[in-house]
């Protein structure tokens, strides 16, 4: 009988439980902002209010980062994500350690059905795609939270109860040395799909679950594959079932394989029968050794609001897709990165609490938005009628002769940076811009997010504007956050070289144009023949000012 090696666990740091001042004081100490959970979202919120000189208390449970290092978890992280990372200043960790991609292939049985290269439509700095495992990407963030030196973290701290007051929020929390209580003014939750402040706030989370059933396997074998993202929707090596494999840090491949509806979990993670799977993937000389195995059910929820008085929930705690296509982890760091400014501007007296609202009315649609991909995707992948297998075998043979449907065969749409609906702070609604490489007219280089990463402002990039316009818009704008600066021109403020792709790319095609750009790098408004006045009133509206 073969036997299958386990590679050793992971040793991932452990930070020191220290009592906090509270403790012991009796006193009940009132903190701006608290965060619950340090995963992605609350890490990332954590990093952005730093960077933007906001001190937050954050509470995790814990006192590392991820699993113990049994698993990855997650592991495909997006542009946006990485131009976020960009922007805090880990991205260049990020990139070291993971391994990016942005070529993917899609088979049935043992033919190409199609492939796809998402390089082609970035103008961004960062790659579409970087895989990583999870915990890396908290501890860098972990770490980049200490050395901004202005977030109070508090290890071994668990939440017990949570009180809503007329102007914040109570906590009750339990540590090593004793329990002690703290208020918030405002309180975000990113402790997880099982989050016990929902609960506790008795907010519903419209969860279901699907009986679509998934083993994870995390190996490294000596088979030499390319670094590229291939999935099959029907794997001849997995019963006719489909299988995602990509190459994460440290030489790990995460293969998934999905299972029959019934089967049993512990039977399909035994090392043997994964190994078996493996071994009819590989071929029988390949050698590997498992890192973790572990079954997987997929499940959804979203709350109906994002914003419940002065408590904010982000991440897993406000909303939970499917994985196809990376777009679980991915928006909840855009969560974050929404959020973070906004907080920020508000804490600072500089934009409206009304600013706040906008978080909810931009990021629910996009949960709902990645939840009805990731839903097609589960079908696509898991017919539950005669009629579904028809139109998929029907969309697959296709899918090789004809480029009108390959647009239809759907293993998962990649994630991308969601687009958001009008709204009072967004009458246009918003895009995402990329972190596009700029030079300024002297020539030295800089990006979007290079302008974007100090301080809390909106950026006014604005073509080719005459001297006096600059002039008269700095003063209309001067109590503003706001940076002005030309594309071209000899206008005194200061200038980007002009660019066609830039250009193209901020929507700016004619002299006078202008385009606003909040502090998450999301088009706010564009005003085709700007005057100052109207400069001031976009800005205004952005941040919810009167």
């Amino acid at each position: 009988m073969e036997t299958f090696a386990f590679a050793p666990a992971y040793e991932l740091p452990a930070w020191p439980f220290e009592p906090p001042p509270e403790l012991g004081s009796g006193e009940i100490v009132r903190h701006p902002i608290v965060i619950v959970g340090a995963g992605p979202s609350g890490l990332t919120l954590a990093c952005d209010l730093a960077r933007r000189g906001v001190r937050a208390v954050l509470l995790d449970e814990d006192d590392t980062v991820g699993v113990r290092g049994a698993s990855s978890r997650g592991i495909c992280y997006a542009q946006k994500s990485l131009e976020i990372f960009e922007r805090l200043g880990i991205c260049g960790r990020i990139a070291a350690k993971g391994i990016t991609w942005s070529f993917g292939r899609t088979f049935s049985g043992v033919e190409e059905v199609y492939n796809f290269n998402l390089q082609a439509a970035s103008v961004s700095k960062q790659p579409p795609f970087i895989n990583l495992q999870q915990f890396y990407v908290e501890w860098f963030l972990v770490e980049r939270i200490l050395e901004l030196g202005l977030t109070d973290v508090r290890w071994k701290s668990r939440v017990t109860r949570v009180e809503q007051l007329a102007d914040g929020v109570r906590l009750d929390i339990e540590t090593p040395a004793g329990s002690y209580a703290i208020e918030a003014d405002r309180l975000i939750d990113a402790t997880g799909a099982n989050s016990p402040i929902r609960t506790q706030l008795g907010i519903e989370a419209h969860a279901s679950r699907s009986t679509d059933r998934w083993c994870i396997s995390d190996v490294r074998f000596a088979k030499p594959l390319p670094t590229e993202r291939w999935t099959w929707v029907d794997a001849p090596f997995n019963e006719g079932r489909g299988v995602w494999q990509h190459l994460m840090a440290d030489g790990v491949w995460r293969i998934d394989y999905q299972m029959p509806e019934d089967c049993d979990t512990a039977h399909i993670s035994r090392p043997e029968v994964a190994g078996a799977r493996l071994r009819e993937q590989l071929g029988p000389d390949v050698e590997f050794e498992f890192v973790w195995i572990g079954p997987y059910g997929y499940r959804d929820h979203l709350l109906e609001r994002f914003r419940h008085g002065r408590v904010f929930f982000i991440g897993d705690a406000a909303h939970v897709v499917s994985p196809f296509g990376a777009r679980g982890g991915n928006s909840g760091i855009q969560d974050a990165a929404n959020l973070g400014w906004k907080l920020a501007l508000v804490a600072q007296g500089q934009a409206g609490d009304a600013l706040l609202d906008s978080y909810d009315a931009e990021r629910q649609p996009a949960a709902q938005e990645n939840l009805r991909v990731t839903s097609r995707s589960a079908r696509f992948l898991a017919p539950r009628s005669p009629a579904e297998h028809l139109l998929r075998r029907a969309v697959v043979a296709l899918a090789a002769r004809h480029p009108f449907a390959r647009a239809l065969v759907n293993t998962g749409r990649m994630s991308v940076a969601n687009d958001y609906p009008a709204a009072p702070q967004l009458p246009e609604g918003g895009r995402s811009l990329q972190n596009l490489p700029m030079r300024w007219a002297d020539g030295r280089e800089t990006s979007l997010m290079q302008l974007l990463a100090d301080g809390t402002r909106c950026i006014g990039l604005w073509l080719n504007p005459t001297s006096d316009e600059a002039r008269e818009a700095m003063n209309a704008t001067a109590s503003l956050p706001l940076r002005l600066l030309a594309i071209g021109g000899d206008s005194g403020l200061p200038t980007l070289q002009a660019d066609e792709k830039l250009s193209a790319h901020l929507g700016l095609h004619e002299a006078g144009s202008f385009v606003l750009v909040r502090p998450d790098a999301y088009r706010a408004a564009t005003l085709s023949n700007a005057t100052p006045d109207a400069i001031a009133a976009a800005l205004r509206t952005a941040l919810a000012l009167r």
